[in-house]
């Protein structure tokens, strides 16, 4: 090739080479995609336990010990009729209240009364029999003073007069056994008095009925209970001698102790505290359960407390002050950062100062800034306020 044309030849290997454009779209479209990923998260709602703001009491900063337990009556009967018979008459119904004495039911009872009248009816005859005897007595006293007199006189033989000894004796001894014939009836007219007697039921004591276990026809047989036959009428209990029965482990039983002050809770009643305090203990130990049963007292009373309501039992390490026996508002600890909360409504949190108070067992009461049954952040760690979110209860 001539010099002319290698100068218009193209060096390839003097150009500068093209650099590849595929890397720089790769990392483009990363960013992209972070970045459309990062406006996603960022509007995303985040998900946080929430718990509620409740009430507590401050007994529970003060209770040793909880026991559970039942209501029961510590004066209770199963009353019954000592007689056997058909039920004829009945007065009463649950919850009826009774007194002392009163008339409950009666057992059908004409044959006993029947009974009574012919025990009476003996009575009377034995009283003349008695009667009869005292003048017999009297005729043989007179005769034997008559014997005297003759016998003195000589004209009666000592044999006669023996004979009117004898029948004067005789008269005596007669009227000693109608006495006791007498005393006799009266015995069995008091028995029949007290069977008749036996078929009317009365109340023990003052109390409340609390079942009917036999209607009006029933055969009441309290000591042969047969298939058709009852047993006790009614179940009476004194309402005024409620105590609660708690069970307390025996490896709790330093905390517990005779006299000290107590507040029971019921469950059919939970917003009601009543005061109490230990009465007794008794002194065995239920194996099965290792327990020993206290029985708690009411200090205080309210008519809706029934036997066999089922009963909590907060032993206090001292009485409670009047102004300790109110609820207060409080929420978990766990809920508060920095003297603050995370409130929840509508899905977003909102950021609400407190004032906190006395600690209330595992809660801390709220003096101010909340109210009941809000919905607040458990745990909010890096939480921003106004922060959307979506609530799980914890």
């Amino acid at each position: 090739m001539s010099p002319a044309l290698d100068r218009l030849a193209i060096d390839r290997q003097a150009l500068p080479r093209r650099r590849s454009k595929k890397p720089l779209f790769i990392v483009l479209a990363l960013l992209a995609v972070a970045a459309v990923v990062a406006i996603g998260r960022t509007g995303r709602p985040i998900p946080v336990e929430t718990v509620r703001v409740v009430q507590a009491w401050p007994s529970a900063g003060l209770s040793q010990l909880t026991a559970t337990g039942y209501v029961v009556a510590q004066k209770k009967a199963a009353v019954a009729s000592k007689a056997t018979g058909r039920l004829e008459w009945l007065g009463v119904r649950e919850g009826s209240a009774v007194k002392a004495g009163e008339t409950l039911a009666r057992l059908e009872s004409a044959d006993l009364a029947a009974q009574v009248a012919q025990a009476v009816a003996n009575v009377e005859a034995a009283r003349a029999r008695l009667k009869q005897a005292e003048a017999e007595a009297i005729e043989a006293g007179r005769a034997l003073r008559r014997s005297r007199e003759l016998l003195a006189q000589g004209f009666l033989s000592a044999a006669a007069h023996d004979n009117a000894i004898s029948r004067d004796a005789q008269a005596r001894a007669l009227i000693a056994a109608q006495q006791a014939a007498v005393r006799q009836a009266e015995a069995l007219v008091t028995a029949a008095r007290v069977a008749l007697d036996n078929t009317v039921i009365r109340a023990p004591f003052a109390g409340v009925v609390l079942t009917k276990n036999a209607d009006v026809g029933d055969v009441i047989s309290p000591f042969n209970a047969s298939a058709d036959s009852k047993g006790a009428v009614i179940t009476l209990a004194d309402m005024a001698t409620l105590e609660v029965e708690a069970d307390v482990s025996e490896t709790s039983l330093f905390k517990a102790r005779l006299e000290q002050p107590c507040e029971i809770q019921l469950d059919a009643l939970p917003e009601l505290r009543l005061l109490g305090q230990v009465r007794s203990i008794v002194p065995s130990v239920d194996r099965a359960k290792a327990t020993i049963t206290f029985k708690i007292g009411f200090s205080e009373r309210d008519p809706r407390v029934l036997p066999q309501m089922s009963a909590k039992v907060n032993f206090l390490e001292r009485p409670l002050k009047a102004d300790e026996r109110r609820p207060r508002i409080a929420i978990n600890p766990k809920t508060v950062q920095d003297s603050a909360v995370f409130v929840v409504e509508n899905g977003i949190a909102r950021r609400q100062p407190v004032e906190l108070g006395a600690k209330l067992g595992d809660l801390v009461e709220v003096r101010r800034g909340l109210r009941l049954d809000q919905a607040i952040v458990l745990s909010p760690g890096e939480l921003k306020d106004g922060a959307a979110v979506t609530e799980k209860k914890a």
